[in-house]
């Protein structure tokens, strides 16, 4: 079997870590890698890393607009499959980079399998929200992580070839807290105290690109009872410095350059608790037993709230500022997504699913 797998931003490198290991053992993998992440702290250092092979083509589209990238995707994308021939095409989550694998496989009669499938935020002002919609009805073998998802996709009229294999960010985070657990030293790089401190990311446009969000955001982490540690994602600075609020956040708040992958998985398995607008660093708080604070309106991972483990706080800084000060941890926890086997799971059902 011959895979074609699309990655282009660093949730999809974790994910597709997981799922590489397992389809290279006896098949042949095809590693695309958009650029939609193109800075060294965010794309390079997480293939080192995870030691995911070199991608066979690196197509380095860089940023711009949601259109113009999508399209320099969907032309070059084209262009690998008609050479490669594969038997199947591997997209996971949301991003452009996932659209343009979805609408160049359909146009060229393809089969396109999707990985996190079946999740909606319900909020079409995301862009990740119409991305998931179109790729989902795209994709010929869908892999939701949950029941949850796969009972989305049913109400959408999606039934046929869908698999609930679980989550493959689990299997991924599984070997990392581990490996992170012995070889990360970030903790006394930056002088820090086990549960003692909190992550924080923010780098959705809905917060960074809209001024009074933001600065609602960085006066709640200001007034943190906590250090509040922030990775700065390259957006979220050149917004802040745009706001003139650069120096303010500074003034309060550990900002640190981005860190590989080991490294932020010990910054969350060692935080009190998580304050981020990331999806995927929801569930890596979920899976390493952090309480998360979610400075969005909605998340696609409804479980995490149901289940008490993260809580939705939207830009209000004083939601969020009384979420800092009573944090609390649930005293159980489900495992609604799986038990860290999602990988050869998906495997197992590509190859199955050109077999039959």
């Amino acid at each position: 079997m011959s895979v074609v797998s699309i990655v282009g931003a660093r949730p999809q490198f974790i994910k597709a870590f997981a799922v590489s290991r397992k389809l290279r053992t006896n098949h042949e993998e095809i590693l695309v890698h958009t650029g939609q992440h193109y800075d060294e702290e965010l794309s390079d250092v997480f293939f080192e890393e995870l030691g995911i092979p070199e991608p066979d083509y690196n197509l380095g589209i860089g940023s711009d607009t949601h259109g113009q990238q999508t399209a320099a995707m969907i032309k070059e994308i084209e262009s690998v499959i008609k050479l490669e021939d594969p038997d199947i095409i591997l997209i996971y989550g949301d991003t452009n980079s996932t659209l343009a694998g979805a609408i160049t496989a359909s146009k060229i009669d393809s089969l396109v399998a999707h990985v996190e499938a079946g999740l909606r935020s319900y909020n079409r002002e995301m862009p990740e929200e119409i991305n998931r919609i179109l790729t989902d009805h795209a994709s010929d073998i869908l892999f939701p992580p949950s029941e949850s998802s796969a009972n989305t996709l049913k109400e959408e009229g999606i039934s046929e070839n869908v698999h609930v294999v679980g989550d493959v960010m689990y299997d991924s985070i599984l070997w990392a807290r581990d490996i992170s657990s012995e070889q990360s030293e970030i903790l006394s790089r930056l002088n820090l105290e086990g549960k003692e401190y909190i992550l924080s990311t923010i780098h959705r446009a809905a917060n960074t690109d809209n001024p009074d969000r933001l600065n609602s955001i960085i006066n709640a982490l200001l007034d943190s009872p906590s250090t509040v540690v922030l990775p700065i994602h390259p957006r979220t600075e050149n917004k802040l410095r745009s706001y003139d609020m650069w120096e303010k956040a500074k003034s309060g708040i550990e900002i640190i350059d981005p860190v590989g992958y080991l490294d932020f998985v010990r910054l969350i398995d060692e935080s009190e608790c998580v304050a981020t607008d990331s999806g995927g660093v929801q569930k890596e708080a979920f899976y390493l037993d952090t309480p998360c604070i979610t400075m969005r309106d909605e998340t696609e991972w409804i479980e995490t709230v149901e289940s008490g483990w993260n809580v939705l706080v939207g830009a209000d800084k004083e939601r969020i500022q009384e979420e800092l000060r009573t944090r609390h941890q649930p005293q159980e926890k489900p495992n609604p997504y799986g038990d860290g086997t999602a990988a050869i799971k998906i495997v197992d059902t590509l190859v199955s699913s050109i077999n039959e």
